[in-house]
């Protein structure tokens, strides 16, 4: 009962802000706009850990390397307390697979994070296309829409492109994201 309860924490508390901290650096890294209720909350939450960290880990090709590895940290920190929690004894924990999992995870959550704004960019081009984060959804999707947009034609005012980007996502975590998932675990 108490390993169930402290599982629970652990989802609520260290896999969030892993990728609150991925969600920051992948909006930071396609230069998208922060002043909008979403990049300010990200930024207010994040700021207190990323800021120090940014005075010992230097940026690398303009990137936010200390926002990445805090990142990835959380989501060690997180995947170590749900093997803990599970049992797993801690004087043998396989660091190499550990890490391993731990950046296979967030590439995953970083598909995820661009598949939730395709579909939030989708719902509010219905409903408020001029909501105030629409700038920041259209920043983030367009790099990945526009190459797609080319290749798939408009049908009457249907843009067909993220379907075809939702079902690309999700092939990638199937397949080769599942495989790396696989040969990371069997590391553990």
């Amino acid at each position: 009962m108490m390993n169930e309860a402290l599982l629970f924490l652990f989802d609520i508390l260290l896999q969030p802000f892993a990728a609150i901290l991925l969600l920051r650096f992948h909006l930071q890294w396609l230069r998208a706009p922060l002043r909008n209720p979403v990049g300010e909350f990200i930024m207010a939450l994040t700021n207190f850990l990323v800021l120090r960290a940014r005075r010992f880990i230097p940026a690398v090709r303009g990137l936010d390397s200390a926002t990445l590895l805090l990142a990835l940290f959380a989501e060690t920190l997180y995947l170590a307390s749900v093997l803990w929690a599970q049992g797993y004894p801690l004087h043998g924990f396989p660091l190499p697979g550990l890490l391993l999992l731990a950046l296979v995870k967030l590439f995953k959550i970083s598909l995820y994070l661009l598949m939730a704004a395709v579909f939030a960019q989708a719902i509010l081009s219905w409903v408020n296309p001029h909501s105030p984060i629409a700038s920041l959804l259209a920043s983030v999707t367009y790099r990945f829409l526009q190459p797609l947009r080319r290749i798939v034609p408009m049908l009457g005012s249907v843009d067909l492109s993220p379907l075809l980007l939702f079902i690309i996502c999700q092939l990638i975590v199937i397949v080769p994201v599942g495989a790396l998932e696989h040969v990371a675990t069997r590391l553990l």
